[in-house]
Formats: structure tokens, C-alpha cells, sequence
């Protein structure tokens, strides 16, 4: 028997639960939107070197420095720190912190773990390129020649 009290019930409990499913069917597309917007990289924009480097990047140096670069709260912000008067600035003082780690700040020597020199220079030509404003944050495409 349908009294105005378990009407009322009703709209009470499903109202919300209407409004927050309407809302949840919203929010991937809006998401992608975001994604869209703040991480692509137009087609044929790096060499195979960038493009390797932006792949090592992520396997190796993403978990503390952050995606596309932009550092996290317990590694440093490298588009920064790349700058010309940023602390590291340099390609040699680059390959130099990589290889030999900052132990008292919790960064790993990652020669000593195995990573060897040309895969050093792959990450420093893909955190070079974010932090001269040529390579845009995501993933980006290899050029093609020919």
C-alpha cells in the first residue's frame, strides 16, 4: 500500500541516487575532455631518440618525477630543474645524478641498478625536449621520414 510516506521515501532515496548516476555517466566523457586537453601531442612530432626517451622515462623515472615530467611531492619538478638556471642544467649534470643517484634525498644511483649511458642520453633528450617547450605533455608520435 502506497501511503505519502513511503512516496516521499521514495523520492528521497531515489533522487539522489538518479542525480549521481546521471552525474557518474557525465564525468567520462568530461574526463577524456581533460585528458584531450592537457595531454596530447600532435602526430609526427619527435625523433625516435625523444620518443625512446619518453619511453624510459616512464618505465624508470614517471614513479618519482611525475607524468609528462611535472614532478610529484617526493621527487623534483624536472621541467624546472632542467631550466638554464635551474640545478641541473646541463647534460653532464644530468647523466652525472641519474648515474650516481641522490642518496640522501632517496634517488637511486641507476648505473649501479644496470641502466647504462644511452639510455640516460634517450631520457635527457625527452626531459630536454618538455623543458624547452617542444614536446607537449603525453605521449608523443615518432616523426615519420619520407
Amino acid at each position: 500500500m502506497r501511503t505519502p510516506l513511503t512516496a516521499a521515501l521514495r523520492r528521497i532515496v531515489l533522487l539522489p541516487g538518479f542525480a549521481l548516476g546521471v552525474s557518474l555517466a557525465a564525468t567520462p566523457a568530461a574526463a577524456q575532455e581533460l585528458r584531450d586537453q592537457y595531454h596530447t601531442a600532435p602526430r609526427d612530432t619527435v625523433s625516435q631518440e625523444v620518443y625512446d626517451g619518453w619511453k624510459q622515462y616512464n618505465l624508470n623515472c614517471a614513479r618519482c618525477h611525475g607524468e609528462d615530467v611535472l614532478g610529484t611531492t617526493i621527487a623534483p619538478h624536472l621541467l624546472v630543474s632542467l631550466k638554464p638556471a635551474g640545478p641541473v642544467n646541463t647534460k653532464e649534470q644530468f647523466v652525472q645524478t641519474v648515474c650516481a643517484g641522490r642518496a640522501d634525498k632517496g634517488m637511486p644511483s641507476w648505473c649501479a641498478l644496470g641502466m647504462e649511458l644511452p639510455t640516460i642520453d634517450k631520457i635527457y633528450s625527452y626531459v630536454k625536449a618538455r623543458a624547452d617547450a617542444k614536446v607537449a605533455p603525453g605521449r608523443p608520435a615518432v616523426k615519420r621520414t619520407g
